[in-house]
């Protein structure tokens, strides 16, 4: 199994996952279904199995000998590369749950609003709207367990509200804010998650499709969505893979695929213990003629690099945006018997004329954790003169080349064909403050949802029609200022257009799931914009 980690974007700054380690001076054998199995071989001299045992045996006061296996497997595993993880059993379900795209659970999306877990949204046919929940509903109680209070935390209730398939659990919940209190009994059932967040036809001719990861079922979710929009008359595309930290790299060649003609190179893997593997694209793709632009940021990593890196190098598409992450390596997973597992990097992928896009991390983890934030620093992220005199692709000797002869650089991601800057137009100290303590959000689902009545059918009727009213916004004033945060008049008048927009979009999310929320951040959004510039050529 090829998995890829996630990287995550937060404002401006982006913070990076924080990379665990997992080895302990094992050997591993692969079974027959290709998991990996951990096996102790005691027959050879292994120091670290050795100490344990003698402390454990030994040492004058108890110990946690598993947290003294894991500081171990930590500090031999940070020596490798900074995406080579252990995962504990929680972690390694949770993330084979996120990349296969389904959990047992009740099938409800929330915001922890202030003590108490919030529905936001309820997933059609699921088992919560079976049993009659509802958006707007607090949840209070869990099998008759109060779940709300000063420090409370999502995913303690979360772990209540999820469980095996057929099993049930009783919930507790206020209805429209009016102390409402209702009881409901729901049976748990499995719940698929798509890793499409959104595709809708921005106008007769360009579709527009964001994909957050690549699990194991987003090729197929890709073509469904292909079919449906090309149905409806699609001739261009706009793929959006901002944040899109990866996943199965098998995912991405097949998606890669059904822009490319049969026989083109998509990337190929090689490592010491892993002989060069070509992926190719095999079958007529469903959008082989018509017009494309990806769009790429620095959170744009790994499995959606081969994706972008392809479409460069072959000269297929447009890409759009900024450097990506520049991640290039392939992890495979092996699997242990206490559920536990190992993401262990086996091998590097190469775009198709030839290029690494994996950075540099000579100088240890600390240091390529802090990378984005350098990029950021050093005005990367609003200057591509920046980019191209800092990059370390840049030192490369070798040249690289696309199918069409334009230079592209290797070793620190992939350099987009068009550059677009960091909006800063909004930023503000009040604004930072503001997002940072998700007074927007709150203000919405204490304030407007309940209290404004929406006569939009639809998501694009929304998002052409609704304004915030002078009202609302004089609202929001006093909630911010009722938080203690101060502003000046300047601030305030340079936020204000960026806060209108931030709460239309969450209402939009609200009523009318993603493609209303999409529908509205992409309206005049730059990348969007120089996207369809581009298409209008």
């Amino acid at each position: 199994m090829k998995s890829l980690t996630k990287n995550f974007l937060f404002f401006f700054f982006i913070l990076l996952i924080l990379f665990l380690g997992f080895f302990l001076g094992t050997q591993f054998s692969v079974d027959s279904n290709g998991n990996g199995v951990i096996a102790f071989d005691f027959s050879k001299s292994n120091k670290v199995n050795r100490i344990l045992n003698l402390i454990r045996k030994n040492y004058v006061d108890s110990v946690n000998i598993d947290s003294m296996e894991n500081l171990a497997i930590h500090e031999i595993l940070k020596n490798l590369d900074p995406h080579s993880l252990y995962l504990p059993p929680v972690q390694a379900k949770a993330q084979t749950e996120n990349l296969e795209g389904n959990f047992e659970g009740i099938g409800i999306e929330y915001y922890l609003l202030s003590d108490t877990l919030f529905v936001t949204q309820i997933r059609p046919q699921g088992p919560a709207e079976k049993a009659g929940l509802q958006k707007g509903d607090k949840i209070i109680a869990v099998n008759g367990e109060y779940v709300t209070g000063k420090g409370l935390l999502a995913e303690n209730v979360i772990s209540k509200l999820r469980g095996k398939k057929g099993s049930r659990v009783k919930v507790t919940v206020i209805r429209n804010g009016k102390g409402n209190i209702q009881e409901l009994e729901i049976v748990r059932d499995r719940i698929i998650v798509s890793s499409i967040d959104v595709a809708y036809l921005m106008n007769n001719q360009t579709g527009f499709i964001k994909i957050s990861k690549f699990g194991a079922n987003t090729d197929e979710d890709f073509i469904d969505e292909l079919e449906k929009l090309s149905q409806k008359g699609m001739k261009n595309l706009i793929l959006d893979l901002r944040g899109n930290g990866g996943g199965y790299l098998t995912s991405a060649t097949a998606l890669a695929d059904q822009f490319l003609p049969d026989g083109k190179l998509i990337v190929y893997t090689k490592g010491l213990h892993e002989p060069r593997t070509d992926y190719i694209a095999t079958t007529e793709g469903l959008f082989e003629k018509g017009q494309l632009v990806v769009l790429i940021d620095e959170g744009t990593a790994s499995a959606s690099e081969v994706v972008a890196g392809a479409i460069q190098d072959l000269d297929r598409g447009y890409i759009i945006g900024r450097r990506s992450f520049g991640k290039g390596l392939v992890q495979e997973q092996f699997s242990f018997e206490d559920g536990s597992a190992m993401n262990l990097t086996v091998a590097r992928y190469f775009t198709p004329s030839g290029r690494s896009i994996q950075k540099s991390y000579d100088k240890g983890v600390a240091d390529y954790k802090e990378e984005l934030k350098k990029r950021f620093e050093r005005g990367e992220y609003v200057s591509i003169d920046s980019a191209l005199k800092d990059s370390a692709f840049v030192k490369s000797n070798k040249p690289y080349k696309t199918e069409k002869g334009r230079l592209v650089y290797g070793g620190g991601g992939i350099m987009p064909d068009y550059f677009v800057p960091l909006d800063t137009s909004y930023y503000t100290e009040l604004y930072k403050q503001v997002s940072e303590a998700s007074i927007l959000q709150e203000f919405v689902y204490r304030n407007l949802i309940h209290n404004e009545i929406l006569p939009y059918k639809n998501a694009y009727e929304f998002s052409q029609n609704y304004k915030l009213s002078d009202a609302s916004i004089k609202s929001l004033m006093r909630f911010i200022k009722h938080r203690n945060i101060k502003a000046k008049q300047e601030e305030i008048a340079k936020a204000i257009p960026k806060f209108k927009k931030d709460i239309k979009a969450i209402l939009a999310r609200y009523y009318f799931q993603e493609e209303g929320f999409y529908q509205v951040v992409n309206n005049q959004e730059p990348y969007v914009s120089k996207a369809l510039e581009l298409l209008n050529k």
